[in-house]
C-alpha cells in the first residue's frame, strides 16, 4: 500500500469511529484494516490511535496526522476537480476558413452563439472564397461547398445545398422566358462567378444531358453581389441556393426552368 492509500485508510478509520466499521465500509476484513493501521504506525514510529476493544481515541500526534492527511486529500481532490473542469470548459484558438457569403449569412450567427457559451475559445476566421491550404496556412478546419479534392483530408458533411438557375421577372419580361434548353441560346446572357465553370448542364427525364454556355455580361468573385445584380435584371445567374434563397423567397428572383432539370457540373 502506498502512502496516499495509508492516509485514506487512516481517515476512514477515524471518520468511521472504529476499525470494524471502517473495514465494513471498505468491504475488507477487520484484521486487514487493523494491520494497515499497525503498519502505518510502525512506519511513522508513533502511536496514532489509543484503542481498546470498545473505543478508540486520537493521540496528539494522531490528531495532527489526521488534520494534515485531510488537507492533503482535499488538495488532491481540488486539483483533480479543477483539471476535470478545465477539460470540460473548452478553451484555445481555432483558425477557420469559410466561404464569404455562407460564413456571414449562416455560420456567423452560430459561431457567435457558440462563443457566448464557450468564452475561452478564440476564433480566427478567414471569410474568403479561395481554396486555402489547410496544412500549409495553419488552419484547423475549412468549410467548403463541393467535392473534396485532396484525399488526405478528412471531411464531414454538415449540410446539403443545391445550385439553382435564376433570373428576375424584369429580365424575363425583356429577354423572354425559355421553355426549352435551346431557348437560352436566343438573347440570354449570364452573370458569371469567377473560377467556376461557365457551362450550364441540363438533363431531361430520360437523363440525356445538354450543355449550354451563354455569353457573360459580368464576372465577379462574390455571390451576393451577383444575386443582387441578377435581381436588378442584368442576367441569368447560377447560384448556390444558400446565397440566393432570400431573393427567391421575396420573389426578386425566380427559378423558372420547369420542363428540364438544371444540374451542378
Amino acid at each position: 500500500m502506498n502512502k496516499f492509500e495509508d492516509m485514506q485508510a487512516f481517515i476512514r478509520i477515524v471518520d468511521a469511529g472504529s476499525i470494524t466499521k471502517a473495514a465494513s465500509q471498505l468491504n475488507i476484513a477487520k484484521s486487514a484494516m487493523s494491520k494497515r493501521l499497525s503498519t502505518l504506525e510502525s512506519r511513522l514510529g508513533i502511536v496514532l490511535l489509543n484503542r481498546t476493544t470498545r473505543s478508540q481515541m486520537l493521540t496528539d500526534n494522531g490528531q495532527v496526522y489526521y488534520s494534515e492527511c485531510k488537507r492533503i486529500i482535499d488538495d488532491v481532490n481540488d486539483v483533480e476537480a479543477a483539471l476535470k473542469n478545465r477539460q470540460a470548459a473548452l478553451s484555445g484558438s481555432i483558425k477557420i476558413a469559410v466561404p464569404l457569403s455562407f460564413g456571414l449569412t449562416h455560420l456567423a450567427p452560430a459561431l457567435n452563439k457558440f462563443n457566448k457559451l464557450n468564452p475561452n475559445i478564440n476564433f480566427e476566421i478567414d471569410f474568403n472564397d479561395r481554396k486555402v491550404s489547410i496544412i500549409n496556412e495553419g488552419y484547423d478546419l475549412a468549410i467548403r461547398a463541393g467535392q473534396l479534392q485532396d484525399s488526405n483530408y478528412m471531411a464531414k458533411k454538415i449540410s446539403y445545398d443545391k445550385t439553382v438557375l435564376v433570373a428576375s421577372q424584369n429580365y424575363l419580361d425583356i429577354h423572354g422566358t425559355p421553355k426549352k434548353v435551346k431557348d437560352l441560346l436566343s438573347n440570354h446572357v449570364k452573370l458569371h462567378y469567377r473560377n467556376t465553370s461557365g457551362t450550364y448542364h441540363f438533363s431531361n427525364k430520360s437523363k440525356k444531358t445538354t450543355q449550354i454556355n451563354l455569353p457573360s455580361v459580368l464576372i465577379s468573385n462574390n455571390g451576393d453581389y451577383l444575386c443582387q445584380t441578377a435581381a436588378e435584371g442584368m442576367g441569368i445567374i447560377s447560384s448556390p441556393y444558400f446565397i440566393c434563397y432570400q431573393y427567391i423567397q421575396k420573389k426578386n428572383l425566380y427559378q423558372y426552368y420547369k420542363s428540364f432539370i438544371y444540374k451542378t457540373p
